[in-house]
């Protein structure tokens, strides 16, 4: 009973010690860096964080009602940007704007940082817009079909039509945005109809070729009957990309960038691993018995778990139980090289700082009968308390 009441003690003070550890993790605050508009520059030159969410926080110019964040790695494409947005709430008069970064930064690396200005388009911008986005519209359309003596051949199939019509439309509105983050999804299937219904026409039926008249004459009847298609494929784009731009658009007045920043360099650490577990064992026994106590050891992740959760939540991992170990027989189990029993696995963390351990334990047996020893290697699982131990190395992790 003694037996059991120790090992429950030990067992309470470990789960004591993991509400702690959990509480102290849930008030953690994000931090927050300051970006200034007149001098272009952000955290007062400071590395900005790594490995952790924070946020961008800055004097909104006169008229301004969005902004947009873009962070990249300074040695990669620009396409490849995470985006995060703010926009002026409502009417209230608000002086600051605030970017939540929720993609952490990596340890001593260099981003580039791009904010985007948007004002409110006012009527003349948004007329030019529309008349800019028109015409190319309709030139793409009128040059990318003829008409030959029977029907009205394109060039190009109707998935690509669609697609070079909806790019199109994108990039006209490039320096462009909704304020309600809509994005132009395309041209609906009315248009996917419309442009099929090309393949059905057959010129030389048309009503507009009447038995009797001179070929010249049908001719023209033909390119009317063709040219009248034309016209309501056009119209009907116009009018959908003019649905698109007849809501509260913002336009880009300004980008300000700070190339190259550098974040914060994280100093390197080692995750140690205390807790309890156990192995069976069946050879030179009559029956199976099992061994349980107290182990320590370290972890050696398989990622970083801020990038990548289950690889950074797994490790492998080794270490050593804290006592010796006696059988029912009296036979002594300790362990090669250190006299104490050596484990080694995998290893998965959980809620934080608990971590699961699987694998194999290297014992040494020795029989009171004679002076023996015998290597054996046995299933061993347990859970543990894990504790990063910083080393102050400041290496990339």
């Amino acid at each position: 009973m003694s037996i059991i009441s120790n090992h429950m003690k030990k067992i309470s003070t470990l789960l004591l010690l993991v509400q702690i550890s959990i509480l102290h993790i849930g008030y953690a605050q994000i931090k927050s860096v300051n970006y200034d508009v007149v001098n272009n520059q952000i955290n007062e030159g400071t590395p900005l964080p790594s490995e952790e969410v924070f946020y961008i926080k800055g004097q909104i110019p006169e008229g301004i009602a969005v902004v947009m964040g873009k962070i990249y790695s300074s040695s990669k494409n620009g396409k490849n940007a995470n985006t995060y947005t703010w926009k002026r709430p409502f009417e209230f008069n608000v002086s600051q704007f605030e970017l939540f970064v929720s993609d952490p930064l990596r340890s001593n690396d260099k981003y580039t940082i791009e904010l985007h200005y948007f004002q409110r388009a006012n009527d003349a911008q948004m007329e030019i817009l529309k008349t800019s986005i028109r015409k190319n519209l309709s030139s793409y359309i009128r040059a990318n079909f003829e008409i030959s003596s029977s029907k009205i051949n394109a060039f190009s199939s109707d998935k690509v039509i669609l697609a070079q019509l909806k790019k199109i439309v994108e990039d006209g509105t490039k320096n462009y945005r909704h304020f309600v983050q809509r994005e132009f999804e395309g041209f609906s299937d009315i248009v996917k109809l419309k442009l099929e219904q090309k393949d059905e026409l057959k010129l030389s039926r048309s009503k507009f070729n009447i038995i009797g008249k001179q070929k010249n004459s049908r001719d023209n009847d033909r390119a009317v009957y063709a040219a009248k298609y034309l016209d309501e494929l056009v119209n009907l784009v116009e009018n959908e990309a003019d649905q698109y731009l007849a809501s509260n658009m913002v336009a880009l007045v300004d980008i300000r960038t700070v190339e190259a920043y550098p974040t914060i360099k994280k100093p390197s650490s080692i995750p140690l691993n205390f807790g309890y577990g156990g192995f069976a064992m069946k050879r030179s026994f009559s029956d199976t018995e099992y061994f349980k106590g107290f182990y320590a050891g370290v972890s050696a992740p398989l990622g970083n778990r801020t990038f990548t959760k289950f690889l950074g939540n797994a490790s492998i991992s080794a270490g050593v139980f804290l006592q010796h170990f006696e059988s029912e027989n009296g036979t002594k189990i300790s362990g090669p090289f250190v006299d104490l029993p050596i484990y080694a696995g995998l290893g998965y963390k959980l809620f934080r700082v608990i971590r699961f351990n699987a694998g194999l334990v290297a014992v040494n047996t020795e029989m009171q009968t004679d002076n023996n020893n015998q290597f054996h290697l046995q299933p061993f699982a347990g859970f543990s308390l894990e504790f990063d131990i910083w080393l102050g190395l400041n290496q990339k992790r």
